[in-house]
């Protein structure tokens, strides 16, 4: 049996990971990692192989997006890391816990150009701007240090990415000693002076809103309570879908993207806004007119004096900073009219939806009516998704995910992978178009490797249409939107995946149902143009 003293930084390092309670990483090794798998071997961590470092990360991601745990992307070196960050941004953009590990060329070439295997001249200072810091060890102890700032910043702080990176000659030698874990810190809470401020603005309004993000993920009940006690709508960004259930009558959903609910929002004397950014992204409006005063609550002290200053700034953790409010806020009379507003505007959003809208509902009503209600969705950057994020109910939060923000094309898949890992009792489905899914097709090997049943919902409108459609609205001719695609069916089947195409909405419902149960991915391809959807 290797004592702790014979471990060397590599193997200690899994082992600490380990300790932090990661259970999976998710990388490609190559020589430069292999001290890290030489650890892997002797723990109980699983390492998923990727198809591309990109897929790795976007993986780790989609782990860390559904189980609010850090996830983890071992990536060697030089490219590995490259690859690697545009999840990484992925990550920064959505404020989700992601370690992105790697190994370096050795300490004593690093900066010297020497033109080692591998080399960046600065391997932190490129992944710098996506993370909330990037740092290279130079000696073993800095590693289990390192480790722990990591996940503090994962506990306490916004959680936005890390990347540590261990030179290769540092990975070899011995950790000097027998790594803990620390215990970590916990995110602040509010101040009394702040929460009753906040409940006095929110007693007095004649028409409070309340307007949630990715942030409030874990203040659902509270927030659902406060908005009951006030007669308040909730209105939410793609990444606060479900934070108030969307058949609630108060919910908007994911609303901020429409017209309607954007005018609706300028009537409120009152916003609280919670976890949330009010980013262009949701609504793809630079500046939201809110002309009522707001209230924020974020762990980021940043946003409260960004686009939306804050009346009252509470800084810390949603839950907490919510659950006191709920507590003083005391018995109230609810505003009555609201539930009927919210319908009405519900309603008024389904009637003035486009040709292509109409479709996608048609298609998302037969997914609804076919899945089960807490079926994790994991969208791709898609026409389909756009729509669903305000047309496709979900009775809870981190059941809808679209990562509006970064809006890199390609992330359906491999996050559907990583949160099929990170919840493997959970129904789990992905949603792409045709040009965002060829970005990643190569992870449906991995996923055909894994056995996952995991239903692939190939949105096929035959190019790529977003751009298509803007294109068209700038009187510009179509440029470089219009390539072919490969025969989607014969692809998947040779990643050794089941696969079909929908020409009818039983086949659509049929095929779902085979796809939970089955014993590898399906991919399921709809073609925008069919008949049954025109």
């Amino acid at each position: 049996m290797t004592t702790h003293e014979e471990l060397n930084v590599g193997e200690a390092t899994i082992k600490l990971l380990q300790q932090y309670g990661v259970d999976t990483v998710f990388g490609i090794p190559g020589v430069h990692t292999l001290e890290f798998c030489r650890g892997l071997n002797r723990s109980n961590i699983r390492h998923v192989q990727a198809r591309n470092e990109q897929g790795a990360g976007f993986m780790a991601d989609g782990y860390a997006r559904v189980s609010g745990r850090p996830g983890v992307a071992l990536v060697i070196s030089g490219p590995g890391v490259t690859n690697a960050l545009t999840a990484v941004g992925q990550a920064y953009a959505d404020s989700i816990p992601l370690l992105l590990l790697s190994s370096d060329a050795a300490s004593h070439t690093l900066g010297k150009g020497w033109g080692c295997l591998h080399e960046v001249p600065c391997l932190t200072d490129t992944t710098a701007p996506l993370t909330a810091f990037s740092a290279t060890a130079t000696t073993p102890e800095d590693v289990p240090a390192l480790i722990a700032r990591a996940f503090s910043v994962f506990s306490s702080e916004r959680p936005r990415p890390v990347h540590i990176a261990i030179p290769i000659d540092i990975l070899a030698m011995p950790a000097g000693g027998d790594w803990q874990a620390i215990e970590l810190p916990e995110r602040p809470g509010p101040t009394t002076k702040k929460i009753e401020r906040a409940c006095e603005l929110l007693r007095t309004a004649q028409q409070p809103m309340i307007c949630v993000g990715g942030g409030a993920w874990l203040a659902s009940d509270a927030i659902t309570r406060i908005a009951e006690k006030l007669g308040a709508a909730v209105i939410g960004s793609t990444a606060g879908k479900g934070i108030i259930d969307d058949r609630h009558p108060l919910s908007l959903s994911a609303g901020t993207v429409r017209g309607e609910v954007q005018k609706y929002l300028k009537q409120a004397d009152v916003v609280l806004a919670v976890g949330t950014e009010l980013s262009e992204v949701d609504s793809f409006v630079e500046t939201l007119e809110i002309n009522g005063k707001i209230i924020r609550i974020d762990l980021d002290p940043r946003k409260m004096n960004d686009l939306y200053p804050a009346e009252v700034a509470i800084i810390g953790s949603a839950r907490t900073s919510t659950e006191a409010i709920l507590r003083q806020l005391g018995e109230t009379e609810p505003r009555p009219e609201t539930a009927t507003e919210v319908a009405e505007i519900r309603q008024a959003i389904r009637a003035s939806l486009s040709d292509s809208e109409i479709r996608h509902c048609k298609t998302l009503d037969v997914m609804r009516a076919a899945l089960p209600p807490e079926t994790i969705v994991m969208g791709d950057i898609c026409q389909l998704v756009y729509t669903g994020a305000f047309a496709f109910d979900v009775p809870r939060p981190r059941l809808w995910h679209y990562p509006a923000g970064y809006c890199t094309l390609g992330c359906g898949l491999p996050d559907a992978i990583g949160a099929k890992l990170a919840l493997p009792d959970a129904t789990v489905i992905t949603i792409a178009g045709d040009g965002g899914f060829m970005f990643t097709v190569q992870e449906l090997v991995t996923a055909a490797e894994l056995k996952l049943a995991l239903p692939v919902i190939l949105w096929n409108n035959e190019g790529l249409k977003q751009i298509q459609d803007d294109m068209k609205r700038s009187d510009i001719d179509l440029v470089g939107v219009t390539g072919i695609n490969p025969d989607f069916i014969s692809l998947a089947r040779s990643c050794h995946c089941h696969a079909l195409k929908i020409e009818s909405a039983q086949e659509l419902t049929d095929a779902l149902a085979a796809a939970l149960t089955a014993d590898r991915p399906t991919l399921i391809e709809v073609n925008e143009w069919d008949y049954w959807l025109n």
